[in-house]
């Protein structure tokens, strides 16, 4: 075996154990976060456990041990079931069901709170009757509150005859609970729909917890509009039956809004980052001519911007959803 031979060896062996290294510490990385955010009892302890036994496998390169330690610890994270039977919070308490006859909508547990601030609210829940035929207009909501690149994304349906719904795709929380992007990503909420008046669910983020929110009336033909609210039925009904997970990239407000978007869509809809990093939807809608051409995109944030127009008290729900139409095609 000459020099070079044997230097090769010692390099893939160095490379070798460089990425086992790495995989140990991803791994086990990993395995904290998701420990930390399930928190089942004595956390840091398990935590502290993982740690101890990564740093054994490491040093002695106990390969067949790390094969052990990924596999066991992967069945328990993928055997953690999603609930419906938790202490959830009030304004998400209640789950959407639905009776359809033909047309004929029959939605029970529409979320209507009168909000006095964060914590101080009135709750009503109504049952609400709506008809496919009279669906008129579709509207993208996106709601500010961590800076231009992240947003809340709902979708507010126009009737000719009835208020107007608004569906919002996004956690579960417990009560007592809030919300963590990081968590998203591990397991740490069930994914909810909730289908409310939009002066709950819109002055709620606008007035009570001061989000900067734009409303954008979107294009869309009214057989593709009725699809697209079957569609978010479908969705209730599917998480009625069966709870799934949140998760802040692949299940979140936004991405599966496209999903249900691509799945009525008579062409596959362009992907784009701007789905991921949903703060940047609305330039994503105009590029693709949804959004009306009249103005460009920085004059329809500036007409989009709903706060403005709803500092207003004692509002009806008739009043507020005319007030953030206002000027809006």
């Amino acid at each position: 075996m000459n020099l070079q031979h044997i230097k090769n060896n010692s390099y893939a062996l160095a490379i070798g154990h460089v990425l086992f290294i790495t995989s140990i510490i991803g791994f086990t990385l990993w395995l904290c976060f998701a420990i930390f955010y399930q928190q089942p009892f004595g956390k840091y302890v398990l935590i502290i456990g993982a740690i101890l036994f990564a740093l054994y496998i490491a040093i002695y390169s106990r390969f067949f041990f790390f094969f052990i330690f990924v596999t066991c610890s992967l069945l328990w994270y993928f055997n953690i079931e999603p609930q419906q039977n938790r202490d959830w919070s009030p304004e998400v308490s209640k789950l959407l069901s639905v009776e359809q006859h033909n047309h004929q909508i029959t939605l029970h547990n529409v979320r209507n709170f009168d909000w006095h601030s964060k914590n101080n609210f009135t709750e009503h829940w109504e049952t609400r009757t709506y008809n496919l035929d009279e669906i008129t207009g579709v509207n993208v909501i996106t709601s500010y509150w961590m800076g231009p690149q992240i947003a809340h994304t709902l979708v507010s349906f126009n009737f000719a005859h009835q208020r107007p719904l608004v569906f919002s795709i996004e956690i579960r929380k417990e009560r007592n609970e809030s919300f963590s992007a990081l968590g998203g990503f591990f397991r740490k909420f069930e994914l909810n729909l909730v289908a409310a008046d939009e002066r709950d669910i819109l002055y709620l983020r606008s007035n009570i917890r001061g989000e900067q929110v734009y409303f954008f009336p979107i294009q869309l033909s009214k057989p593709l509009a009725q699809e697209l609210f079957l569609e978010y039925l479908t969705t209730a009904q599917e998480l009625a039956h069966q709870p799934r997970w949140y998760n802040t990239l692949t299940s979140n407000c936004t991405t599966l809004i496209f999903d249900m978007a691509q799945r009525i869509s008579q062409e596959p809809l362009p992907k784009d980052y701007r789905i991921l990093v949903s703060g940047y939807l609305p330039n994503y809608l105009y590029d693709h001519h949804a959004l009306n051409q009249q103005w460009t995109i920085k004059q329809w944030y500036q007409h989009a911007y709903v706060n403005p127009r709803t500092q207003q008290q004692n509002q009806t729900s008739k009043q507020y959803s005319e007030n953030i139409r206002k000027g809006l095609p």
